[in-house]
């Protein structure tokens, strides 16, 4: 259990709820400090606002005040073994929820008061319950859903019979009469007929390849309007890393495609962010982007604050397309949008245009395929869910399904099962791991001496340890060194090589370099050049990219990585470490993400409690964008 850190000018409840773990100092802190601003010292109200700090550090953007007694304690120690000590959060004095509603509806940091206009706490009636904010994220809340209600007035002016002929030639296996929906073709007509499209979908369920037809779809329909000026298109995502494998998946399917090379940015290289500016931003509300159609990737990592900067900044004239896995780990920052608006209600009306595109049901009234109710219902909103797995399949993609349905029972039976797919061992029997980070390296390391770059980069991708913690016995620093360890009494690594770079030494890059096309993130290899001098490969669509180590603004060696840090990425096997059962990281979005970066093999390293707690944790992010 790591120390807890306790705040010097706490008292009563703040106090008490700080020394057990439920708050940081620096919740306490901010509650005070509100508390002096806005001259208001009930306890409730301070516990209240401390609580609502903690909760969007936690990744919720507001604090729901009938559930705050569930509140857990902040984090379990690093390598998830329960405290001795520990004081359990279900005994601790938590005021009546009615009573801290109460207090917060005359409080002045609610309603404001003598001493200024300051109000930083928000108070929301929801369905679900009453609502507690911290202004700020209350207002970029309100500025997103202000922004998708107006796009959703209206719908862009297209030709139905150039859309369908489009349809039918970027999908010609999905045309005949009486097949099963496809559910890219039925996205790329939502991408053409309204302004904002949600595409959800999990790996292998060919996001990227339905973004590459979205594209062609809306380019070849504005060259068919007489003299019209041609589309401009940006590519984005929340990272570089991400950005730079939504541009290369689409520069290698443009070319059958007519589409025009597009380059993909970060969000805040698109927005044009700005040190010291009177906005954060370049791009916003009142200077817009000037794009036609905007593509978002990977806009599950995509934040509460993020989000309400991109929304006011695109034109109302503009198509959005946004795409993402909403059932992955969400952003690191406060909110799960995606989530949020794949689960909400839809309050548009629907497109009779649509309609006309689509034609009649596409499967036969009963087909195991056919769009269902609430699917149909979500097209009017413009959101579709892509559900056929093309990347993996067989154990796999069960496994990976019975944990996103909470259905442990079943995710057990699959592990107990075993097979040539999926595998649980225990946390000390370390045989078959150490076996494929052995063989990962070696092939490595000899594609790496040869100068062959993609054989080397292949190799470091067959096999990738994962781990939810950072530190402790299940964490990523542990079980790096052990598996660096094992290389080296392979007789690899450093002693291959002079100084400190040798080749197939595996590189995790930490920092971003836009201009030497270098991302934070991004994974590779140190290879031979053919003159005798070590390079970098970094894997870049078909072909590596070969860069010097001294270019990289930030990098380290790489055995083994946070679940976090393998969002967007695949490997042929992965080895997960899981923590122990009461770890607050173990959740069932983790276990989901880790699984459904494998290709051919998931190896899980825990046990069947640690699998059951997993599955039966959920990232519950408070939020009011499904109201």
């Amino acid at each position: 259990m790591t120390a807890i850190q306790l705040a010097q000018r706490a008292t009563g409840l703040l106090r008490t709820f700080n020394a057990a773990g439920v708050l940081s100092a620096a919740d306490v802190h901010v509650a005070l400090r509100l508390g002096r601003l806005g001259r208001e010292a009930a306890e409730p109200v301070l516990l209240a606002a401390a609580l609502a700090v903690r909760a969007v550090r936690s990744g919720s953007v507001c604090l729901e005040l009938a559930r705050m007694h569930e509140i857990g304690v902040d984090g379990e120690g690093f390598d998830g073994a329960a405290d001795p000590d520990a004081i359990d959060p279900a005994t601790l004095p938590w005021p009546p929820a009615d009573a801290v509603v109460a207090a917060l509806r005359v409080s002045p940091l609610v309603c404001g008061s003598d001493a200024g206009p300051l109000r930083p706490l928000r108070l929301v009636d929801h369905e679900s319950g009453p609502l507690l904010y911290l202004d700020r994220y209350f207002r970029q809340e309100q500025t997103i859903r202000a922004a998708l209600v107006d796009r959703s007035g209206t719908h862009p002016l297209v030709d139905p019979e150039t859309v369908r002929r489009q349809l039918d030639r970027l999908f010609p296996d999905s045309a005949a009469p009486g097949d099963p929906p496809d559910r890219q073709r039925v996205a790329a007509a939502l991408a053409a007929t309204h302004w904002t499209t949600v595409v959800a979908g999990g790996p292998g369920t060919g996001k990227t390849h339905t973004i590459a037809r979205i594209l062609a779809l809306l380019t070849a329909h504005q060259a068919a309007i007489p003299g019209a000026p041609a589309l401009r298109i940006a590519l984005a995502a929340p990272t570089g890393k991400a950005a730079a494998r939504l541009q290369e998946s689409v520069r290698e399917q443009a070319r059958g495609l007519d589409l025009p090379e597009l380059t993909a940015a970060t969000l805040h290289r698109l927005l044009g962010w700005q040190r010291g500016g009177a906005t954060r931003f370049r791009h916003h509300a009142h200077n817009r982007l000037p794009y036609d159609v905007i593509v978002v990737d990977e806009t599950s990592m995509v934040s509460l604050t993020m989000m309400s900067c991109l929304l006011p900044a695109v034109r109302p004239d503009a198509r959005l397309v946004l795409v993402g896995d909403p059932d992955q780990l969400a952003s690191v920052d406060a909110g799960a949008v995606l989530a949020d608006l794949v689960a909400g209600p839809v309050a548009a009306q629907p497109n009779p245009v649509l309609d006309q595109i689509l034609g009649a049901d596409a499967a036969p009234a009963g087909h195991p395929d056919a769009l269902t109710v609430r699917e149909r219902d979500r097209l009017r909103g413009g959101i579709v869910r892509l559900t056929r797995g093309r990347r993996f399949g067989g154990r796999i993609a069960e496994l990976a399904v019975a944990v996103r349905a909470g259905a442990a029972d079943d995710a057990l039976a699959l592990l107990a099962a075993g097979g040539d797919e999926i595998s649980l061992c225990a946390p000390d029997v370390v045989t078959d791991v150490r076996a494929d980070v052995v063989r990962a390296a070696r092939e490595a390391t000899a594609a790496a001496e040869h100068g062959d770059a993609a054989t080397a980069l292949a190799a470091m991708e067959s096999h990738r340890l994962l781990c939810a913690h950072r530190q402790g016995r299940f964490g990523v620093e542990h079980w790096d060194r052990l598996a660096a360890g094992w290389v080296a009494a392979a007789g690899l690594g450093a002693e291959h090589g002079g100084g400190h770079w040798f080749p197939g030494q595996p590189l995790l890059v930490t920092a971003n370099d836009h201009e030497a096309r270098i991302y934070n993130g991004d994974t590779g290899v140190i290879v031979r050049a053919a003159d005798g001098t070590l390079r970098a490969a970094l894997q870049r669509g078909n072909e590596p990219y070969l860069v010097h180590p001294t270019q990289f603004p930030g990098v380290t060696t790489v055995y083994a990585m946070t679940i976090h840090r393998s969002q967007g990425s695949q490997y042929g096997t992965v080895s997960v470490v899981l923590p122990g059962p009461e770890s607050t990281l173990l959740t069932r979005e983790l276990l989901y993400t880790a699984i459904t970066r494998a290709r051919t093999h998931v190896r899980i390293i825990g046990t069947e409690e640690a699998v059951r707690a997993g599955i039966g944790r959920r990232v519950l992010r408070a939020s009011g964008l499904r109201a």
